[in-house]
């Protein structure tokens, strides 16, 4: 009876101590995970990419040595994709006003958090609603309430410059600048200490660049920079590769603090760009010409480079083409924290990363109602495979071979092959509501109406 007592309480302890070491286990070999969103770069602005002047070396040797994708596509303008892709859903769902999100939103900040993450969020913000004067957006906790623990961020609640002489607020309180101060390096020695301090805990780190976005202005590895008068001033393209070589510094710092952290290896980095890049900057990539084209609805608006890197799983170097929307950013993480109830309309990539069969989607599906008066804005919602593209008024192109839309296809001559994948996507587009009228919400009397308010300066800085 003794023996049989004693065998029970071994092999109870033995159960218990295994459940233990197996919960620590699983604890340490979650990821860590790094989106490194760029602001205003196309697909084509990246060396590995067919770049022909552009120097990327940090992230080429990323692709390099780890998945390269050619086909992800983002919204075409800044504010309709970091709605999507921090909360997971289309624009028609909860895409509400430009440099807006409600804070009724879970985003991917809230989701890493409530499932053990230490969260931290650096780099551009505007989605407090101030140029259309939403409620409450003079809130200096909103990146609390969308699940960081830590932020420093420029146009949180006022927008000043980002680059020299930034105006950025950490944690609640401005950080004091001067023209010495670059707003890329303050956020990264921001990220680069949170990393530090949190190498022992799981992390999230959201850093939505304030780089390669206009004004084009010198960085502190340009020849102008000694001219301290030019360091603030003009908006010139001229200075938009030493923008994107400074950019793929920063990235470069970032890894390096992962090697530094002994944390390299486990740890999940995705860097991808927002939209396409300027319509003032151009291009050349394999010989050909490329205007930016951010804010319109062809290919070069929304293709956007996507590399990720990942160590402990990913073996074998490679590019995919399968089509990435920015849902599945959100849909990826769920995966990867084993979320059982899941909130995101996108396609999980995570079994490409781990080398897991991975059922690609054959139709990307884009709903793109800006709500924003600046130049050169399309509206559209449209369908696309790799090759051809439908608008929901009719219009068929195939894209691959007539990048810029120009001829449309005649509907009336589609040879067998085009009307399957014509009545494929349309049966894509059917599910998907179509755009309101252009002024629906009276949008742009909002806009004139807070500009013509007085309420705030150029800055957008409440006038007391």
């Amino acid at each position: 009876m003794t023996l049989r007592l004693f065998s029970f309480i071994l092999i109870t302890h033995f159960y218990l101590t295994s459940c233990v070491t197996k919960t620590k286990q699983e604890k340490i070999s979650k990821p860590n995970v790094i989106l490194i969103m760029a602001d205003d770069i196309g697909f084509e602005s990246i060396g590995i990419n067919g770049a022909n002047y552009l120097n990327t070396p940090v992230l080429d040797s990323l692709a390099n040595n780890g998945i390269n994708f050619t086909n992800a596509y983002s919204q075409p303008l800044c504010t309709p994709s970091r709605v999507k892709i921090m909360t997971g859903k289309p624009n028609y769902i909860n895409y509400e006003a430009f440099a807006y999100l409600n804070p009724d939103q879970k985003t991917f900040g809230n989701l890493f958090k409530e499932n053990g993450y230490k969260t931290a969020v650096a780099g551009k913000w505007q989605l407090n609603g101030v140029q259309s004067d939403i409620s409450n957006n003079q809130d200096m906790e909103r990146p609390y309430k969308f699940g960081f623990d830590e932020y420093s961020l420029w146009w949180l609640n006022e927008r000043g410059d980002r680059f020299s002489n930034p105006n950025i607020f950490q944690n609640g309180s401005k950080v004091q600048t001067t023209i010495d101060d670059y707003g890329p390096d303050i956020f990264t020695n921001f990220i680069m200490n949170f990393i530090g301090k949190n190498r022992n805990t799981p992390f999230f780190v959201y850093y939505p660049m304030a780089l390669v976005h206009d004004p084009f202005r010198p960085t502190p590895d340009s020849e102008e920079w000694n001219e301290i008068n030019k360091r603030n001033i003009g908006n010139d393209p001229v200075y938009f590769d030493d923008m994107v070589n400074y950019m793929d510094k920063v990235v470069g710092k970032i890894c390096n603090s992962l090697k530094e952290n002994n944390l390299e290896d486990n740890t999940l980095l995705i860097f991808v760009g927002d939209n396409g890049t300027d319509p003032d900057v151009t291009t050349v990539n394999n010989g050909l010409e490329i205007p930016g084209s951010k804010g319109g609805s062809i290919i070069y608006s929304s293709n956007v480079p996507m590399i990720i890197s990942w160590n402990q799983q990913i073996k074998k170097a490679n590019t995919s083409d399968v089509l990435i929307d920015f849902t599945d950013f959100y849909a990826t993480f769920e995966d990867i924290l084993n979320v059982n109830k899941k909130d995101s309309y996108g396609k999980s990539f995570l079994p490409l990363l781990i080398d897991k069969k991975y059922d690609e989607r054959d139709v990307l599906v884009t709903y793109y109602n800006p709500m924003w008066g600046s130049r050169g804005l399309n509206r559209g919602v449209y369908a696309q495979d790799k090759k051809y593209k439908l608008y929901k008024n009719g219009s068929f192109f195939d894209y691959l071979n007539d990048p810029y839309e120009r001829e449309k296809i005649n509907l009336e001559y589609l040879s067998p092959r085009e009307k399957e994948i014509f009545n494929k996507l349309q049966k894509s587009l059917d599910t998907v509501p179509d755009l309101p009228k252009i002024n629906h919400n009276n949008w742009k009397e909002r806009l004139r109406e807070v500009r013509q308010s007085g309420k705030f300066d150029s800055n957008w800085k409440v006038i007391k």
